[in-house]
């Protein structure tokens, strides 16, 4: 008896004969098996070479991508380093111009917004937006290594913004515009940014919010800013306030109409943006990623485990705030047309996504596992609304797909669709684990690792283990690791938080499982698992068994310090006119007992009315955790909702 009782079931899902031959997977395999006189019989296989052949892999890769660079002769030196590994020392690229290699007349950006904004852009409209922006930072006196900001929604502008920046070799970093000022400074303070670019305003949940009252504070504490664009959005014709050096985007143009772009072309390893972690137990992590590292990781994660296509349309519902916002924007380097939406995902009646995917032809709906969540809670059921023809594929992330998710995406959105929980982070611009199109789909199962990483399990000795929890490694090092964090000056804190538990060995802090299909699952954050006397539990097991039951929207779980020990407590969001009252509590603690362990039952379980999560949509149970011990919440800026914490202060039922 395993952890994890895989079902004896049939899949969820089985791709045919037709969808398999044709995948960009298998052609791969076929033209690696030609390059390299190997056969493959299975995804397994091509795995292992994978990890055992890196320089033969990537050297593939880049050849089938048909990516646009000098590569050089060397694919990897050091490379038994973790840390310390180079990848293509010789090689030469420019970021963007592997994005704008088309440049024609066809769409390749369609956008939405909540208020009922809609636009367009060809290849050739983005190609001249970009080279026109291109040439203005030129002329401002941008060079490569300076940073440019943004503080925009998911808008064309900003993708504009972002290639342009990259065009120059300049370093690119943004956060939405639903951050305070103190959560935009705790970010762009760290890196100094020459120059900001922000909108008037953007739309969510019916209502319009005016970013533009925020500026003076936030360009006071950035000294570094040499000008403030304004992008008009909320309105035609913003009014700017009386500030220095701000001014609106046509005014910074200057009417340029130049379009050749002169691209840089840089090191694979030249920064490409900065990206931060969630910072919600202090200032947040800024995590400096490479161009190519990124653009060979995405490629990959795209053509390979997605199936992307030139002439798909790709959509992730995200903010400007989320990795997942780096890795759409790349989906241009796969000719496929990217898909965006800026505003509430429910707004008005929970099927505008749904609509956007029939009216733009979407192949690629992502996702998080908490939009699927409440889907399924609201009764919504876009098979029997919609069309979806066009969809081929839905990835989930953010927080692990429970089985019962998975059962409800093809019985209530699509049956013959691959759905594809993905798991990575921030931290690699990427994913460990994702999915394989030409495998089957089993419930609450990631399919596999992904290509040229070498994921596995460890125990607490660091050795590997199958089929029992542990923590989530890398064993070898891949191209999109961190360059390093902004400011660490000697690399310590960067080998502090991937290398000091399993030296040589990159430790993610999922607390994941490896089955015997050779598929994985995520059971939480490893510093978030509840170590209830002596035993590691993750949080994600209580969730799935607890949000089943009708009365519950959403929970959850700490483990509070505790005469001693450590105890569970939960906390729930009840639906309305649900009373709260010792018949849930039991309910609540006998479907736990019964179908996890007596181990998971909570020690005390209380409602709530709301729960603190950051800007991406994560739960934050270490904001909790600290709030009911007593401590301070150092980065609550980070958190979407930091009101939410004030209901988990000095609570008499924790005190007994």
């Amino acid at each position: 008896m395993t952890e994890h009782d895989m079902p004896d079931s049939e899949p969820l899902w089985q791709p045919n004969n037709d969808r398999i031959a044709g995948s960009n997977l298998r052609r791969f395999m076929l033209s690696a098996e030609y390059r390299n006189n190997v056969e493959f019989s299975s995804y397994r296989d091509l795995h292992r070479w994978s990890i055992e052949h890196p320089s033969r892999f990537w050297r593939r890769l880049v050849e089938f991508s048909t990516l646009k660079a000098d590569w050089g002769k060397r694919e990897l030196t050091n490379g038994d380093a973790m840390p310390g590994a180079i990848w293509f020392p010789e090689a030469t690229l420019n970021f963007t111009e592997n994005l704008l290699r088309r440049c024609d007349d066809s769409d390749a950006i369609l956008f939405w917004a909540e208020g009922g904004l809609r636009q367009q852009l060809s290849w050739r409209e983005l190609h001249d937006r970009v080279a026109i922006l291109s040439n203005a930072l030129r002329e401002s006196g941008i060079k490569p290594g300076d940073r440019i900001a943004g503080y925009m929604p998911n808008l064309p502008e900003t993708i504009v913004w972002f290639l342009a920046t990259a065009s120059l070799g300049a370093i690119w970093s943004s956060c939405s515009p639903d951050f305070g000022a103190e959560g935009v400074l705790d970010r762009f303070g760290q890196i100094k940014p020459r120059l900001l670019v922000t909108c008037d305003g953007y739309f969510y949940n019916g209502a319009r919010h005016d970013i533009l009252p925020k500026l003076e504070n936030i360009l006071r504490h950035l000294p570094t800013v040499e000008k403030c664009i304004v992008v008009p959005y909320a309105s035609k014709k913003p009014s700017l306030p009386a500030l220095a050096n701000t001014v609106l985007l046509d005014d910074f143009l200057d009417g340029s109409i130049e379009t050749n772009i002169c691209y840089e072309q840089l090191p694979f390893s030249h920064p490409l943006y900065i990206l931060y972690s969630s910072g919600t137990t202090g200032p947040p992590k800024c995590i400096v990623h490479s161009a190519g590292g990124a653009l060979l990781t995405h490629v990959k994660e795209h053509q390979l485990h997605c199936d992307v296509k030139p002439g798909d349309r790709v959509f992730y519902y995200t903010t400007c705030g989320w990795m997942m916002w780096n890795w759409l924007v790349s989906a241009l380097a796969s000719e496929a047309t990217l898909v965006l939406y800026d505003g509430a995902p429910f707004e008005p009646d929970g099927n505008i996504l749904f609509d956007y995917v029939d009216a733009a032809g979407i192949t690629l709906f992502g996702t998080s596992a908490k939009f699927i969540d409440s889907l399924s809670k609201a009764s919504l059921a876009p098979i029997h609304t919609h069309n979806l023809s066009s969809l081929k594929t839905i990835t989930s992330t953010g927080s692990p797909l429970a089985p019962e998710s998975f059962g409800y995406v093809y019985r209530a959105i699509k049956r013959d669709v691959h759905l594809a929980s993905i798991a990575g982070g921030t931290d690699i611009v990427g994913c460990f684990v994702a999915g394989v199109p030409i495998e089957p789909v089993w419930p609450g199962e990631i399919q596999g690792p992904t290509l040229g990483m070498a994921t596995k399990v460890f125990d607490d000795s660091g050795q590997p283990r199958f089929d029992k929890k542990g923590e989530l490694v890398c064993t070898r090092p891949f191209p999109s690791m961190p360059l390093r964090f902004w400011g660490d000056a000697d690399g310590s804190q960067y080998h502090a938080a991937y290398f000091n538990h399993f030296p040589g060995v990159w430790r993610h802090g999922d607390w994941a499982e490896e089955t015997g299909r050779g598929s994985f699952i995520i059971h939480g954050r490893s510093d978030a698992t509840l170590n209830a006397g002596g035993v590691r539990i993750g949080t994600a097991e209580i969730y799935r068994q607890v949000e089943q039951l009708d009365e519950i929207i959403e929970s959850v779980a700490i483990g509070q310090e505790w005469k001693g020990d450590v105890r569970i407590v939960l906390f729930v969001i009840l639906r309305a006119n649900v009373i709260f009252d010792n018949v849930l509590t039991d309910k609540i603690k006998n479907r736990l007992r019964s179908h996890c362990s007596p181990r998971h039952v909570p020690a005390r379980i209380l409602p709530v009315q709301d729960i603190p999560r950051t800007k991406s949509g994560k739960l934050s149970e270490l904001a909790v955790r600290d709030v009911v011990h007593g401590k301070a919440v150092t980065n609550a800026e980070a958190l979407e909702n930091p009101e939410a914490l004030e209901l988990y202060r000095n609570s008499p039922e924790l005190q007994t």
